[in-house]
């Protein structure tokens, strides 16, 4: 697995699942011990190390149900939820049409889209543009408004740390996408 995969498969993780999740023990063990550092590879030590601080996973269980959870969610994490944001029969059918197995949960959700972003990293046939595509058409248009309401509505620091992380890896993966097309 490759560095663009790791971050997209952590935060589509921790975007996708409720803290307490026993899926997420181990990443939340590599958290707290200050072992995520050492493998992750942007320049966010100080955003990790924010996250460390603040990462009991049972503490943030009730922040997380009132920001993503439910019709009344302070924060709907679904792409269909948002202005510019895409529809959810759009991204099953992209993802889908590249060959990606889907289940029912809906495909427009900020962890899916990561996940799926992850997947088709390693994807050896994925072309450099059907990240692109998911990146620009499915998952930039909105994610911008969504962190900025994540931030103001989080009343834990993990998940108002979170959103700045997310918000620097995604531009920073964006970055590298371009890089690659230009090659």
């Amino acid at each position: 697995m490759n560095e663009f995969s790791i971050i997209c498969r952590v935060l589509g993780s921790l975007f996708n699942r409720q803290p307490q999740d026993p899926l997420l023990v181990p990443l939340f063990t590599l958290l707290q011990e200050g072992k995520l550092q050492q493998s992750w590879p942007l320049e966010q030590d100080d955003l990790l190390n924010r996250l460390q601080q603040s990462s009991d996973p049972q503490a943030l269980a009730t922040d997380y149900n009132a920001l993503f959870v439910g019709e009344d969610c302070r924060v709907p994490p679904y792409g269909s939820r948002w202005e510019n944001g895409p529809q959810e029969a759009e991204v099953r059918q992209f993802l889908q049409g590249l060959g990606m197995p889907l289940s029912d949960a809906p495909a427009d959700h900020i962890g899916q889209i990561l996940l799926a972003s992850s997947w088709l990293e390693d994807q050896e046939s994925a072309a450099i543009g059907a990240q692109i595509t998911l990146f620009d058409d499915y998952l930039m248009p909105w994610c911008g408004p969504f962190l900025g309401k994540m931030e103001a509505h989080a009343t834990t620091a993990f998940y108002r740390t979170l959103a700045a992380l997310t918000r620097d890896a995604i531009q920073a993966m964006r970055e590298e996408l371009e890089e690659e097309d230009e090659e």
